[in-house]
C-alpha cells in the first residue's frame, strides 16, 4: 500500500512539474523566404497574418538577390506576398541589399505584452517593434495591416544597410516615408 501511495505521489509531483515546465511552452513553427523567417504558433496565426498584409505590386526594376524557390507549397503565395512588400521597402528607401529578418507573430495584445516584459522586463503597450540586436521584429496579428509591418520592416533594412546605425529619430522618419509610401510607385534615380 505504501508503495502504491508513493508511486502515486511521484508520478503526481511528475505531472505537475512537467505542466508548469518552460519545455512544454507552445513551440515556434516557422516559415522561411527569402527575406524573412516568420515564426508562429498556430495556422491559425499565420493565416490571419495572410489576411492582413495586403499584396503590392512586384517593382519591375527590382532585382532578387538570392536564388531558390521559397514559393512552393502551401504557403507559397504568402511567401512570395510577403518578399514582394520587403522588396517594395527596399526600394522606397533605396537601400538595396541582402537581408534576412525575423519575424516573431503573437496572437494577441497581451501575448505581444508578455514578450516586451520578458525582453525589457518592463511593461510597455506597443503594437509593434524591431530590435537590432535580435534583428527581429514583434508584432500580433490583432491590429496589423500592411503599412505597419513595412514600417518595422524598414527600421530593420535602414539598421543593416548603412555602415553606422542612424540615430532612432532618422530611423523612424524614415520607417515613416516607408508607411505613408507603400502603395506608391516608388522612383527609382
Amino acid at each position: 500500500m505504501l508503495r502504491k501511495i508513493a508511486t502515486a505521489y511521484i508520478l503526481i509531483t511528475v505531472v505537475a512539474l512537467s505542466v508548469s515546465s518552460p519545455a512544454l511552452a507552445v513551440q515556434w513553427e516557422t516559415l522561411k523566404t527569402k527575406y524573412l523567417t516568420l515564426y508562429y504558433h498556430s495556422d491559425k496565426d499565420l493565416d490571419t497574418f495572410d489576411k492582413k498584409i495586403k499584396p503590392v505590386e512586384k517593382m519591375s526594376r527590382f532585382s532578387s538577390f538570392s536564388s531558390g524557390n521559397f514559393y512552393e507549397g502551401p504557403r507559397g503565395d504568402l511567401a512570395k506576398k510577403v518578399d514582394t512588400l520587403v522588396e517594395k521597402v527596399q526600394l522606397i528607401l533605396d537601400m538595396r541589399k541582402p537581408i534576412k529578418i525575423n519575424v516573431r507573430i503573437y496572437p494577441d495584445k497581451a501575448a505581444l505584452k508578455r514578450a516586451y516584459f520578458r525582453i525589457y522586463k518592463n511593461k510597455k503597450d506597443l503594437r509593434a517593434w524591431y530590435i537590432f540586436e535580435y534583428n527581429t521584429v514583434y508584432l500580433q496579428v490583432g491590429d496589423l495591416f500592411s503599412g505597419m509591418f513595412a514600417h518595422e520592416v524598414a527600421h530593420a533594412i535602414v539598421d543593416h544597410y548603412l555602415d553606422v546605425r542612424p540615430p532612432r529619430a532618422t530611423s523612424e522618419i524614415l520607417a515613416r516615408y516607408v508607411d505613408a509610401h507603400l502603395n506608391k510607385e516608388a522612383t527609382v534615380y
